[in-house]
């Protein structure tokens, strides 16, 4: 079976990379819009099931989709559109506790499966010179929440995490080897196919 990654994330395709999996990345445009009344835990998974209900897979093909989503307080933070937003974002961040919720959907020709990982994230004070420093230095505008927690931001200022790690960089990894191995598709060069 040949995996398909819907994203065009640089982490994603890493972290998948690093799992062991030899991938294809395919392109979905689609619109990423939600209910209004959509809880914040149920955001992500509404948008990547929207992304693959978008791509017609055959019947040698795996497609992984998968959306990240932060919130504050109930409040969605999307990706920054200028430094002004994202400033702005990491301000109301600091000192505070938020959640990031990454889903990722799994379809074949015959079966779907869909699944979220929440992770609460801490922030300790952030200074407007540190978010000023960080924002001019690592340009956080293709991330949800403005801030990469693999990145300066996240090594200086992350005081508490519950959760994933790698969900907050955009890929709950162990949940989507878990939900592969069921497939019996395993990372290149796995010995032991039998588990």
């Amino acid at each position: 079976m040949k995996l398909l990654l819907a994203s065009q994330s640089p982490r994603r395709k890493e972290l998948l990379t690093q799992l062991g999996y030899t991938f294809e990345t395919v392109s979905i445009d689609v619109d990423e819009s939600y209910p209004s009344d959509l809880l914040p835990e149920n955001i992500a998974e509404y948008v990547s099931n929207k992304k693959a209900a978008a791509f017609k897979v055959n019947s040698d093909e795996i497609l992984l989709t998968s959306d990240t989503i932060v919130a504050l307080d109930q409040k969605i933070l999307l990706k920054p559109k200028n430094a002004e937003e994202a400033f702005e974002m990491l301000k109301d961040l600091s000192g505070k506790k938020h959640q990031v919720y990454t889903a990722f959907t799994i379809k074949t020709e015959k079966s779907e499966i869909s699944k979220t990982s929440k992770t609460d994230v801490e922030f300790s004070e952030i200074s407007e010179d540190e978010i000023n420093f960080y924002i001019e230095n690592f340009k956080p505008f293709d991330k949800a929440g403005s801030y990469g927690i693999q990145e300066w931001l996240g090594m200086a200022k992350i005081k508490n995490i519950s959760g994933s790690f790698y969900s907050v960089m955009g890929f709950p990894v162990d949940l989507v080897y878990e939900e592969l191995k069921k497939m019996n598709h395993f990372p290149k060069n796995f010995q032991n196919k039998v588990l």
